[in-house]
C-alpha cells in the first residue's frame, strides 16, 4: 500500500492508498519537533483502528513545505516501512512542465495541487488552495504549472487583527448572516469573511482578464468549505485534490521506471 504524506505549514494530511482510492485519510498538526518514532506510534494506532498495520505500507510519497519536518518523515519511512520515500520537487514530476523563470521556487504543495486538479478536471484551471496562505495557481491546458498568486490565509488575517489591535478579541471564523456588523465580533467576522470572499473574487477576475482562454476555478484546502455557496466565482470544490495529486505523482513515477 502507498502512504501519501502532505506536510503543510499548519496541518499534515496522511492517506493510505489501496489502488486508486484512499483507504483511510488522517490529519494532524504539523510540528517540526515531532520525531519519526512519535509519528509511528500515532500512525500505528490510527491504522489499527482502520484494520491496517505499519507492515502493510510498501511505498511512501511526501510533499513538504516545512523543511524542519522532512527529516522526521524521511526517517519514518526508512525506519518503519524500510523504504526510501519519494519526495516531490519541482524537477521530478513526470508530465509536468514548470513554466516560471525559477522552477525551484514552485512549492511542492502547489505542484501537487496542479497534478491533482488536472487529473480530475483537465485544464486550464485556477486552483484556489485556502490554508495558512491562499494560493491561486494556474494550470495550463496540458497540465503545466504557469505561476500564480500567494496571499495571506484567512486565519492569518483574523490572527493579525487580534495581535495588532489590543482591544480586538480572538474570534472564530464563520459566515456572518449579514455584511454590516452591529458589534465588535460581528464586525470582525464580516470584515474578514466577506473581505476574503472579495479578495478571491477580485483575484480570480483579474487572472481571467489576463489569461488568454476561458479557465475553470477549482477550490481546495483546509478552509475552502467556508466559501462554498458564498461566491459564484468558484466552479468546483474539491477537498481531496492535494492527496489525490500525491498518489497520481507516485503512479507516474512508478510508470516511468524512475528510482523510488
Amino acid at each position: 500500500m502507498l502512504l501519501a504524506i502532505d506536510v503543510g505549514n499548519t496541518n499534515s494530511v496522511i492517506a493510505l492508498y489501496e489502488g486508486d482510492k484512499p483507504a483511510a485519510v488522517w490529519r494532524t498538526s504539523t510540528s517540526s519537533n515531532r520525531t519519526a518514532d512519535e509519528y509511528a506510534v500515532w500512525l500505528s494506532q490510527l491504522m489499527a483502528m482502520a484494520n491496517y498495520k505499519l507492515e502493510d505500507v510498501t511505498d511512501c510519497v511526501i510533499s513538504n513545505v516545512v523543511p524542519q519536518s522532512l527529516f522526521h518523515f524521511r526517517n519514518l519511512s526508512r525506519r518503519y516501512f524500510n523504504r526510501e520515500p519519494f519526495v516531490v520537487g519541482p524537477n521530478n514530476i513526470p508530465g509536468v512542465e514548470v513554466r516560471i523563470p525559477k522552477p525551484s521556487e514552485a512549492g511542492a504543495d502547489r505542484l501537487v495541487n496542479a497534478v491533482g486538479a488536472f487529473t480530475a478536471h483537465g485544464g486550464p484551471l485556477i486552483v484556489v488552495d485556502s490554508g495558512t496562505a491562499t494560493n491561486f495557481d494556474i494550470v495550463g491546458e496540458d497540465g503545466g504549472f504557469e505561476g500564480g498568486v500567494i496571499a495571506p490565509g484567512i486565519n492569518l488575517s483574523m490572527q493579525a487583527l487580534h495581535d495588532a489591535a489590543a482591544r480586538l478579541p480572538r474570534v472564530a471564523i464563520q459566515r456572518p448572516p449579514k455584511v454590516i456588523g452591529t458589534d465588535t465580533v460581528g464586525a470582525m467576522q464580516t470584515g474578514v469573511f466577506w473581505g476574503y470572499v472579495s479578495l478571491i473574487e477580485g483575484l480570480i477576475d483579474r487572472i481571467k482578464s489576463e489569461y488568454p482562454t476561458p479557465i475553470k476555478v477549482v477550490a481546495t484546502g483546509g478552509v475552502a468549505s467556508l466559501f462554498e455557496g458564498a461566491t459564484e466565482a468558484i466552479d468546483i470544490f474539491d477537498p481531496d485534490l492535494t492527496i489525490r495529486g500525491l498518489a497520481e505523482i507516485y503512479r507516474r513515477v512508478k510508470a516511468s521506471g524512475a528510482n523510488t
